[in-house]
């Protein structure tokens, strides 16, 4: 095994202290990486919020670069700089993985931490630590002239909203909202725009609307002024709806154009929804969450040409439990990325 050191949670209501870690030695097929940037997502608050006891360590969205490969990786090598996702290994036979959506695997895929080894069985750890083992096929070259601690939001936040925006074939001709302006509404708002698409953010506080145009978006719909809301509807070929709380998705249908869709990707609890909020206009509903490696790396590929990253605010890894709490607070513009530095 290989010794590192990182940030860990042991239960749900003591703050991550600063431990050893251990990782496995190199498969063949592996990649060592020195991690130097991980993002801080709501997931990781909810992980450690309902975490019994053991091991954890957070951190699914991490740039870095290769310092050791195992003998059968060819595509890359040390001093190499990469990025990592949520998703580090699939079962890669069932018709998903064959389709290049290792992350709607049909056998689960293994999550960056929290999850299942394939291989020994093991509990993996995630990226607030100073080294990752990762197998090389769920390691993503990082494109060069990109921030990459703006980039490691991308992995997660990022592949998040580029999942439906790319499926529901956003463009040029596509009128696109964006409902909620956090971390991953403020990448749907770059990555709409970045497509070509006419967007308009969608947010409860009119405040916003200096931050929406500086993102790009031409336009901001304040939520709670219901005669603007009323002037909107059916005006949207896709809203993407990014709100994490419960919430009831009536207005927003409200707002689809005929045959358009609301991709709910920020709630992943249960929802209630009106018939008849879908039948007139023949609007549908749908979601998406994380992505597969096509995608991701086409995602990075269109960072780069467009650049794109995220508006991140970047702070020493020992303040990550600062950073939780500022998180639950809402109080960051627009994601927080740990500086993983301090732990060499």
């Amino acid at each position: 095994m290989r010794t590192t050191v990182g940030w860990r949670a042991d239960g749900p209501t003591t703050p991550l202290r600063r431990a050893s870690l251990e990782r496995r030695d190199l498969r063949p097929d592996d990649l060592a990486v020195r991690v130097d940037y991980c993002g801080v997502c709501h997931s990781d608050l909810h992980a450690v919020a309902s975490h019994p006891g053991g091991a954890l360590v957070p951190g699914h969205e991490f740039t870095g670069v290769v310092t050791e490969v195992g003998p059968d990786v060819t595509g890359f090598a040390p001093g190499d700089p990469v990025a990592v996702g949520n998703i580090v290994d699939s079962c890669g036979v069932c018709p998903m993985c064959r389709a290049g959506q290792e992350n709607f695997c049909h056998e689960f895929p293994t999550l960056t931490y929290g999850g299942t080894d394939r291989h020994d069985g093991s509990t993996t750890l995630g990226g607030y630590s100073r080294e990752y083992v990762v197998r090389d096929r769920f390691a993503y070259r990082l494109p060069a002239g990109l921030d990459p601690a703006g980039v490691a939001p991308l992995l997660c936040a990022g592949i998040t909203v580029w999942e439906p925006l790319r499926a529901l074939g956003v463009g040029p001709d596509t009128r696109v909202a964006v409902a909620g302006l956090g971390g991953l509404g403020h990448l749907a708002v770059k990555l709409a725009v970045a497509l070509g698409a006419e967007t308009t953010v969608i947010s409860r506080s009119p405040d916003k609307a200096d931050d929406a145009r500086r993102l790009g978006a031409h336009d901001l719909l304040v939520s709670t002024d219901a005669a603007r809301l009323a002037d909107a509807r059916d005006r949207f070929d896709v809203v993407i709806d990014t709100i994490s709380a419960d919430h009831d998705l009536g207005p927003y249908l409200r707002l689809v154009a005929m045959d358009g869709t609301l991709s709910q990707v920020g709630h992943l609890g249960p929802v209630t929804v009106q018939t008849t909020d879908l039948l007139i206009g023949r609007k549908r509903l749908g979601s998406a969450g994380s992505g597969g490696r096509p995608a991701t790396a086409a995602l990075l590929d269109f960072c780069a040409e467009h650049g794109v990253t995220a508006d991140i605010e970047l702070l020493p890894s020992a303040q990550v439990n600062e950073a939780f709490d500022r998180l639950r607070r809402n109080d960051v513009r627009y994601r927080f990325v740990l500086d993983l530095s301090d732990l060499s």
